[in-house]
Order: structure tokens, then C-alpha cells, then sequence
């Protein structure tokens, strides 16, 4: 049921910017007064004409139409076969649609065009230029290009001399033109060129171009050396004549002020420098005098001391520090690793190394942590910290003391370690190992 349609040729062939036809042949195979509608599906519904669009047919009636194929004739239909359908749509029975499908074959064509910009270029040693290809045809071109310098005064340069230019695009080039020759001065020199566009069988394309070559020296640099060479002279004249006798008065009436400015403040230096000088020897004599009196309470205070020796060193606990025997010593630790940085392991003087009637007079501390262990280390006289260092503060560290530590009896030095990671390579028990050197003096209380 619905329509069946025929085409008497299925295979077509046109060329670009003209046209042909087809007759299609439509059958109503219903029961029933119906009305078809005609149009065309693929690639060339943009280009193909139905007359009439809409047919009523009886039952068992035959209809035709006429299909109208007309490419344009530019780049937007490409050349080869382009498939095509003349699909029949029933109003009665929708479902009962048919399409006749065929193939039409689109001629190629040629439209190839080259273009040069500029057409002419002023230059004095070298120009530039652009080729343009053009293919506004429908198949695909490769082209030579090649260029010709009929005086042979230019080299002539292309990037690049074959191409393939697809329908509707264009290609660039770029043309570099330099003369052979130079010249400094003269007119203006013309040299003509040629491009030419070669693809295959078709006739070549051609355009022209020139090259004006210019004198090497601008037009303006000789006119301008003679104005500055007049400006030059007039200037000397002028110098000469106006200005340097003005300059050599004023520079002999400034030089003059100058040196009287010179002179007053020369003698307002000098009246300081004898009025500073006065001031000195007053101080020097204050001086003999505070020194004098200070000889004298030395001398009236010198049996003081340990033994009445002269010289010796006693601290604020009464210990002569010049007096006793050397020692020195070491603290080792091995503090376990504890997240609290508050928790303090305690380590003493070696057993033995401090005798009890003793007063320790430490002059030099050396702290050493080799494995670069993390927490603090503290050294204690009794319960009084004396010094706390971070551990990753330090590899080894010592301390030099003007004024020495002193630890007598009841405040006994102590050294406590906080160890939050050991270092690395970290003992087997993973305590943190720093330690510290000790030396001074062991000595007795000062008598009176």
C-alpha cells in the first residue's frame, strides 16, 4: 500500500555552475485520494530542486516529477560522486513512505589564482614579499611555485617552493628579494620579478612584482651634516666672541669668593681643633689624678685576699679560683625517648671525680649530641638552671666563661636531659646519648 516510486536513471553526472534533470515516476497503490510530498535527503538536498513538491493522486494514479540538480560552481561542493534520495512522505499511511535513492557524479573544475603583496617593496638591502595561492576550485592542487629575476639583480628566496592547496583554503608563502649589488648615493633602482604558479596539465599563472632598491645613505644625512657642521661653527664663533670672556670673569669673581670661603672656614676649624685640644689636656689631668688615687687604694688594700697574695681571684662565694688543682670530667646520658617535653631524666658528676670538702670551679663546657638527637639539655648547681639548650640547636657546642661557674658543697652540678626522638643512626635501646665536658679547678674556701 501507499506509493511506489521509480527513476528511469539512477547513475547522473553535471558539472559545476550548470544543471541537469531527472523524471521520477510515482504510483498511489492505496485504496484511497492521497497526497504525497517530495524532497531530497544527503549531501545534496542544498542543491537539488522537487517540482512539484506536493502531488494528489488517485487510487491506482501515476504521477511525475522532475528532480533539478544544480551544484554552484565554487569550492563548497567537492568533486566525486554524491549520493542522493527522492524521498515520497503519504499524508493517509505516513508508514507507508518510499525513498528512491541514486548517485550523482560532480565534475571537477579548476579555479587557481596567485596573488603578490605587495606588488612593489622599497628597500636598501632586502625586502620581503607574500605569495598567495588561491584555490577556489572543488578538488585538491599541488602546486610548484617559481620565481624569476629577468635582469638577474635580485636572489629571490621562497620557504618553501611546492605545496598542495585544498578546495576553498589558501596557501602563504613568504618571498625574500635582496639586490646583488649596493650603492651609497644615486636614484632609485628598479628590478622587475616574476612568480609563477605551476600544477600539472593547466596553463601557468603568472604575476608581477618589483624591487625599488634605495642609496644605502638616507637622504636626509647629508643636509643634516651640513647644518650641524654650520651650527658647529656658529657656535664656535659665539664662544669666542660672547661667551668665554663672560665665563673667565665670572670663574675668576666665583674662585675668588671660593678660596675667601675656603680660608673662613679653615680658620673656624682650627679655633675648634685649639679649643677640643684645651679641652683634652683638662681631662688628661683629671685622668693622672683619678688614676693617682686609684694606685693609692690599691696599694692600701693589697694585703687582702688568699694568703695576702697579690692578684688572686675570689668569687661571691669567698673561692679562690687561682688557687687548687685542675680537673675535668665527662657527663654521658642516655635518656629514653618521651613525648612530654617536661619529663627530665637526671645524671650526676661521675662517683669519685668531685672530692666532698671541694669547691668545683668549671671554666669550660663542651656539649656534644653526634647522633643529632631532638629535645633539651639542661646543667643544674642544685636546683638553679644555669643553661638549657635545645638538642637539634647544636652538634657540638662549647662555652668559655669569664666569669667561672662555682658548685660548692650542697649544690652539687647536675646535668638533665627531655629526649623527644632520637637521632639517627639511633642506639639499639633508642635513648637519646648527648654528653658534656667539663674542666676548671678544684679549690678550697678563700681565707680572710
Amino acid at each position: 500500500m501507499g506509493a511506489t516510486t521509480s527513476m528511469a536513471s539512477r547513475q547522473l553526472s553535471v558539472t559545476p555552475g550548470e544543471s541537469i534533470e531527472a523524471n521520477v515516476l510515482v504510483r498511489n497503490n492505496g485504496t484511497l485520494v492521497d497526497q504525497f510530498s517530495l524532497d531530497i535527503v544527503g549531501d545534496a538536498r542544498e542543491w537539488v530542486e522537487v517540482v512539484p513538491r506536493v502531488m494528489n493522486l488517485m487510487p491506482g494514479q501515476d504521477g511525475e516529477a522532475t528532480v533539478r540538480f544544480a551544484p554552484p560552481r565554487n569550492s563548497s561542493v567537492l568533486a566525486g560522486p554524491v549520493p542522493f534520495g527522492v524521498r515520497v512522505l503519504s499524508r493517509e499511511e505516513p508508514g507507508a513512505s518510499s525513498v528512491e535513492e541514486g548517485e550523482i557524479e560532480v565534475a571537477p573544475f579548476t579555479d587557481l589564482q596567485v596573488e603578490l603583496t605587495p606588488k612593489s617593496s622599497k628597500c636598501r638591502s632586502k625586502a620581503q614579499h607574500e605569495v598567495v595561492v588561491d584555490n577556489s576550485g572543488n578538488y585538491p592542487i599541488g602546486v610548484d611555485v617559481i620565481t624569476e629575476d629577468p635582469e638577474e639583480q635580485l636572489r629571490l628566496t621562497l620557504d618553501h617552493s611546492s605545496l598542495m592547496v585544498q578546495p576553498g583554503t589558501s596557501a602563504f608563502l613568504k618571498l625574500r628579494a635582496k639586490p646583488h649589488d649596493r650603492f651609497l648615493r644615486g636614484n632609485e633602482r628598479r628590478h622587475p620579478f616574476v612568480v609563477t604558479a605551476v600544477s600539472g596539465d593547466l596553463p601557468p599563472i603568472t604575476t608581477n612584482g618589483t624591487v625599488v632598491q634605495q642609496q644605502m645613505l638616507p637622504k636626509w644625512l647629508l643636509p643634516a651634516a651640513a647644518a650641524l657642521v654650520a651650527v658647529a661653527v656658529a657656535l664656535t664663533v659665539l664662544w669666542f666672541t660672547l661667551v668665554k670672556p663672560t665665563v673667565q670673569t665670572a670663574a675668576r669673581e666665583a674662585g675668588k669668593t671660593a678660596a675667601e670661603q675656603v680660608q673662613a672656614k679653615m680658620q673656624d676649624q682650627v679655633d675648634l681643633a685649639d679649643r677640643k685640644a684645651v679641652a683634652a689636656q683638662e681631662q688628661a689631668a683629671a685622668a693622672q689624678k683619678q688614676a693617682a688615687a686609684a694606685a693609692t687604694a690599691a696599694g692600701t688594700n693589697g694585703g687582702n685576699g688568699a694568703g695576702g697574695a697579690r692578684g688572686a681571684t675570689t668569687t661571691q662565694d669567698g673561692v679562690n679560683i687561682a688557687s687548687g688543682s685542675a680537673v675535668d670530667f665527662r657527663i654521658t646520658t642516655g635518656a629514653a625517648a618521651d613525648p612530654n617535653p617536661d619529663a627530665f631524666e637526671n645524671f650526676a658528676v661521675p662517683t669519685g671525680a668531685i672530692p666532698a670538702n671541694k669547691t668545683l670551679v668549671i671554666t669550660d663546657i663542651i656539649m656534644q649530641n653526634p647522633q643529632g638527637d631532638a629535645g633539651r639539655l639542661r646543667i643544674l648547681r642544685g636546683k638553679e638552671v644555669l643553661l638549657e639548650v635545645g638538642l637539634a640547636n647544636f652538634r657540638d657546642l662549647d662555652y668559655h666563661f669569664l666569669e667561672p661557674w662555682t658548685f660548692g658543697p650542697g649544690k652539687p652540678l647536675k646535668v638533665q636531659v627531655s629526649c623527644q626522638a632520637p637521632g639517627a643512626p639511633a642506639p639499639a635501646n633508642g635513648d637519646c646519648t648527648p654528653a658534656v665536658s667539663f674542666s676548671g679547678r678544684l679549690s678550697g674556701p678563700a681565707t680572710n
